[in-house]
């Protein structure tokens, strides 16, 4: 019997130990960022990654109890092989639970074999080839689809007294889906396709594209290039050739007046007219949060559509967190996310069940001076907007 009370009371004294030491923090949730951090896409990386840590800075950095890591690879742009190497490296040396990040295509094609075989879930915040998500199970995008952004700027073209029209895309995955879309919508609507031309993704020189364009004498020309430097030239090239006094419009995506540019192009950019999913300026709430946020943490730099994909893809995977119950688990993780709705800077969106892809307002926009500032000013909508190359 005293044997027994003995017994007893060393295992009321071992439990009483036990509860006295504190509770193991859970595993952080790894999050891998494949970036164009250097190159001449750098600012793509840039206002994403940044995009991503604002969202942890007014949201906090722990969800289900599992507080959030970033680790950033620099897949330096156009270089799949390097994206895959990164995404390796985060998977097998890193160990990482979530890929994201991704600013071009190639570099999502890439990696998407590695999410599949891992079964990590990958997060795309801007890869915008409209077949990104069907190259593996694993993918959700919070960015946008080239055919979802062209769509809307061809149906308002046919409406608007544009018959004939030159296409200028860059030669590349986004490009093609953007010329493809362009065509398939203006034709159908009774337009005119009078010159189809593809520019390389790096270095082009815009001179001879140019001539071209004003030598067809089109009623306007339908551009889609990277935002970034290629904008830039190209419009001031636009201006410099007189093609806007000879009558000659300018429409296109949003990726031409992206706010990163609209300082550097200046007056050249004033009244084109482009259909986007986000401008600086969208009249919401939501959206004057983020921007006063955003000026406060990474002023005088604006914002643009890269850093709400950003933003939206920390929300999307600490939201789908929360319903999991802190789960990486890549299908749990995956179906967890699927028809997931928000408010974004941008206006509602939401995940496709079917696709993984986002659904969105897409906006057409006209570029106005306001204040001080060259801004896109949204003037239409078209609500609830999916990928039209998508069932």
């Amino acid at each position: 019997m005293k044997l027994i009370l003995r017994m007893n009371t060393a295992l009321c004294a071992f439990l009483g130990v036990l509860l006295a030491l504190p509770v193991a923090a859970a595993e952080p949730v790894k999050i891998g960022l494949v970036l164009p951090m250097s190159g001449p896409f750098a600012g793509y990386g840039k206002q994403i990654e940044e995009g991503v840590r604002l969202y942890l800075k007014q949201h906090g950095d722990a969800y289900a109890g599992r507080k959030v890591v970033l680790i950033v690879k620099d897949d330096t742009g156009v270089a799949p092989e390097v994206s895959k190497r990164d995404a390796q490296e985060l998977v097998v040396q890193d160990k990482v639970d979530i890929l994201a990040g991704f600013g071009l295509t190639p570099s999502a094609f890439a990696v998407a074999p590695i999410a599949t075989e891992a079964k990590k879930p990958m997060v795309v915040m801007n890869a915008a080839t409209s077949s990104v998500t069907t190259k593996s199970d694993y993918i959700l995008r919070t960015s946008m689809t080239l055919p979802q952004v062209t769509a809307p700027i061809a149906s308002w073209a046919a409406k608007n007294g544009i018959h004939k029209v030159v296409t200028v895309v860059a030669d590349y995955g986004p490009g093609h889906d953007a010329e493809e879309q362009f065509k398939k919508t203006f034709v159908a609507a009774g337009g005119q396709i009078v010159a189809e031309i593809r520019t390389p993704v790096k270095n082009p020189d815009f001179a001879p594209y140019l001539q071209k364009v004003k030598d067809t004498k089109p009623d306007a020309v339908f551009l889609f290039l990277p935002a970034g430097e290629q904008p830039v030239a190209f419009m001031k090239g636009f201006a410099e050739r007189d093609l806007a006094k000879s009558g000659i419009k300018l429409i296109a995506t949003g990726d031409l007046t992206a706010e990163t540019a609209l300082d550097a192009i200046g007056a050249p950019a004033l009244g084109v007219i482009t259909s986007f999913h986000y401008a600086e300026a969208h009249n919401s709430p939501e959206n004057k949060t983020f921007v006063d946020a955003w000026y406060k943490a990474y002023g005088p730099d604006r914002p643009d559509f890269m850093a709400v994909a950003g933003y939206d893809g920390m929300h999307l995977i600490a939201e789908t967190l929360k319903k999991t119950g802190g789960s990486t688990d890549g299908d749990r993780f995956v179906e967890a996310a699927k028809g997931m709705k928000w408010v974004s800077p941008r206006g509602p969106i939401s995940i496709d069940p079917a696709t993984r892809d986002i659904v969105q307002t897409i906006y057409i926009r006209r570029v106005e001076k306001v204040g001080e500032k060259l801004q896109n000013v949204e003037f239409d909508q078209v609500p609830d907007f999916k990928d039209p190359g998508k069932p």
